[in-house]
This record gives structure tokens, C-alpha cells and sequence, in this order.
């Protein structure tokens, strides 16, 4: 029971966290384009948010073996109330330069702090499982699928305190609310829950067996696919098409929500095998395929077609889009855990989300940069090939379990 519990309270605590992190993506979003900032500014201002994700994730592997998970997931929250804080004395009088620079430094401490506290998340599933691979991925799914339904929750809360608190009313709200969640965090859980002893140096923090340097190369390229047209692309096309904030708010919230929903569902769409990988890893790859078919043919279609709604068009097919990047995602977080070795877990699954963070930093980058370019249809033709390239590693991944790391 005690498992259940912990696993019960690591969730919860980070769907308060999730949520809160959702509705800043929506709040600078909207905010600073309807300042006048263009697409690539847009993705400018995630820069630094992705790229301390990615040292986060290392860091925050290590450091939870070495400290244990409740500490860092208490500390992933007091730095995200930090950066609420920081973005929250933003002056609007003050110049494009260091409003900008001001941004991007809580952005920064937003990213560190996300990612520190899915590091310690994820790790804890692999600390409190203990029925064997069939009862890890559905904790896995159900965790990344509920929280992932937060976040669109999130998107859809940051719409809507824009709207009804301004942008420093809706900072504010959403900081004291993580208080309250970093003080359960501090009442409910075992200091040494995820204890184990870390690496001591980075040669072997860096010394992954084949089948998890595979996963992560594959997770860069998995999720760039998703926000080189998910993070700037899409909010702006549907902006541009005469959508209001609410309504590319609630469109970006729902399509989160559902593909949270998929991946908690996900354990009954896929084929199982008792061994956890042999039939796990064909379904990987068929998955796989059917994604990358998907903006493949909305790259052609929007390129090539004229529509008075085009926007309707897009939103169905980035919903079917959405169904199928659920079930290969949720499938992806499962490997990772089954590939992982218990003594190092944290570790492992740190350097994983650290790739996951590279892959969305390309991602953010590309959609703006692609959008100015050639609107949407180029960023969809940015997801194919990102996918494609995710499809053929995947198609590396052993179908059995090897030792856990390779000689350092």
C-alpha cells in the first residue's frame, strides 16, 4: 500500500505542477504576440526554457539518486514559484531588448525547474513499482497521460486568466497555488524514497547500454516532430485565421487533454508480451509508421489545397495526428523505464528527457523559423521528416533485454 500511496502523491503533486507549467506556455504565447512579437521571436523566448531542460535532466537524475526524489521534487517547485515571480515583474515601459532578455531568464528557471520535477516524477514510477513490466506501464501510461491532460488543462487555464486576471494577476494566482503543493509534497512522502548511489563521474553518467541511447536519439526526433508545428506554428496559424485567444487556447487544451487521455489508454491499444519488449518493440515501430504517413499528407494537403476554413481542416487532421503520437509516446516512456536498470533508474531516465529536451528545443526553434519561412505547411513537412528519421532508429531497438550499461 505504501507504494500505491507514494506513487498516488508523486502523481498528484505534479499534476499541480504540470498544470501551472501549461498555462505559462499559453500566457507568453499569446501575450507577447499580441504585443506584436513575430513567430521566431515566439520561439526565441523558449530558448532558454529547453535548453536548461536538457542540463535539468542530467542534473536531475543524478542529484535524485543521490538525494532522493522528494527533494527534488520540492525543489523543481520552489524554482518554478521562483520564475513565476521573476516573469511577473516584467515593466511594460521597459525596452524590446531587456524585456526579451528579462523573459527569457525565467523561461529559463521555468525550464530547469519543469524538468527537474519530471526527472524525479518519472523516476519515482520506476522506484515504486512493483508488479512486474504489466503493472509499469500502466503506472507509466497513466501517469504520462494523466498529467499530460493537465497540461492541456493548463492550456486552457492560461487562456483564461489572461483574460479575466492580466498577465501579472495570473502569474501571481498560479504561484501561490504551488506553495500549497510544495507543502504537501514536504508532509507526504519519504525523504529517502529513490535513494540509490549515483555516479561518480560523467564518463559513467554517460555510459548507457545501446537499447537507451537508441531511445534517446529516437525521443529527439519524436517530440521535435510534434512542437516544430505544435509550439509557435499552429497557435499563430489558427491566430491568423481570426481565432480568439480563448478559442486557440481551448483548441491547444483539448487536443493536450485527449492526447493525455490516449496515453493513459495506451497499455490496451498495444500488443503485450510477457517479457515487456518482444512484442512491445514491433508496435514501436508499426506506430511509428502510421505517425510519420499523417503530416505527410496534411503537408500536402495544406500546401496544395485552398479552402475558405483551412483551419477546420487542419484541426481534424492534427487530432488524428494526436491519437497516434499518444500511443507511440506513451509506448516510448515504458521502454525507456523497461530498458533502465532499478540501481540507476533516475539516471537513466534523466538522460532520456534530456534528449526529449533537445528534441523539443530543435522542435521550438524550427517552428518559428519554418513558419516565417513557408507558414504551416512547412512546418509539417519539418514533422515528416523528423519522424521518419525517429521510425528508423526505432526499427534499431533490441526486441530482448541486454546488461544494463555498456564498459566505461
Amino acid at each position: 500500500m505504501s507504494a500505491v500511496r507514494n506513487y498516488a502523491v508523486v502523481t498528484a503533486s505534479y499534476w499541480g505542477f504540470t498544470l501551472t507549467d501549461g498555462a505559462l506556455r499559453m500566457l507568453v504565447l499569446l501575450h507577447f504576440y499580441s504585443l506584436g512579437y513575430t513567430p521566431f521571436m515566439l520561439a526565441f523566448l523558449f530558448l532558454l526554457y529547453e535548453t536548461a531542460g536538457i542540463f535539468a535532466n542530467l542534473g536531475g537524475g543524478w542529484l535524485a539518486a543521490r538525494f532522493g526524489i522528494p527533494r527534488m521534487l520540492m525543489t523543481g517547485l520552489g524554482l518554478q514559484i521562483a520564475g513565476l515571480l521573476l516573469l511577473s515583474s516584467l515593466d511594460p515601459a521597459w525596452g524590446a531588448a531587456l524585456s526579451v532578455s528579462w523573459v527569457v531568464a525565467a523561461q529559463g528557471i521555468a525550464g530547469v525547474a519543469k524538468d527537474i520535477a519530471k526527472t524525479a516524477s518519472k523516476s519515482a514510477i520506476k522506484a515504486t513499482s512493483e508488479g512486474g513490466s504489466g503493472q509499469l506501464f500502466k503506472w507509466v501510461a497513466w501517469f504520462t497521460g494523466s498529467k499530460n491532460a493537465m497540461k492541456g488543462a493548463g492550456f486552457f487555464v492560461g487562456g483564461l486568466l489572461l483574460e479575466t486576471l492580466g498577465f501579472q494577476g495570473a502569474l501571481w494566482s498560479m504561484a501561490a497555488a504551488l506553495v500549497i503543493v510544495l507543502l504537501g509534497i514536504a508532509v507526504s512522502l519519504p525523504r529517502t524514497l529513490g535513494k540509490a548511489k549515483a555516479s561518480r563521474s560523467f564518463r559513467e553518467l554517460f555510459a548507457k547500454t545501446r537499447a537507451i541511447n537508441l531511445m534517446a536519439a529516437a525521443r529527439v526526433f519524436l517530440f521535435g516532430s510534434r512542437d516544430v508545428w505544435f509550439v509557435v506554428g499552429l497557435p499563430v496559424f489558427l491566430y491568423s485565421q481570426g481565432w480568439r485567444y480563448m478559442e486557440v487556447a481551448g483548441f491547444i487544451a483539448s487536443w493536450t487533454i485527449g492526447y493525455g487521455l490516449v496515453q493513459a489508454i495506451a497499455p490496451s491499444v498495444i500488443r503485450r508480451s510477457p517479457d515487456g519488449l518482444s512484442r512491445e518493440v514491433p508496435e514501436a515501430r508499426l506506430w511509428g509508421a502510421v505517425l510519420t504517413a499523417i503530416p505527410l499528407v496534411l503537408a500536402l494537403v495544406v500546401g496544395g489545397v485552398h479552402l475558405a476554413r483551412l483551419d477546420l481542416l487542419v484541426t481534424v487532421g492534427l487530432g488524428i495526428f494526436g491519437f497516434a503520437f499518444a500511443v507511440i509516446s506513451s509506448l516510448h516512456s515504458y521502454l525507456i523505464l523497461a530498458y533502465a536498470g532499478s540501481e540507476k533508474a533516475a539516471e537513466d531516465v534523466g538522460f532520456y528527457y534530456a534528449a526529449n529536451a533537445g528534441g523539443r528545443l530543435i522542435g521550438i526553434l524550427l517552428s518559428g523559423a519554418l513558419y516565417q519561412i513557408g507558414g504551416l505547411a512547412a512546418c509539417l513537412w519539418g514533422s515528416t521528416a523528423m519522424l521518419a528519421i525517429c521510425l528508423a532508429l526505432t526499427g534499431l531497438l533490441p526486441s530482448i533485454a541486454g546488461p544494463r550499461r555498456v564498459a566505461a
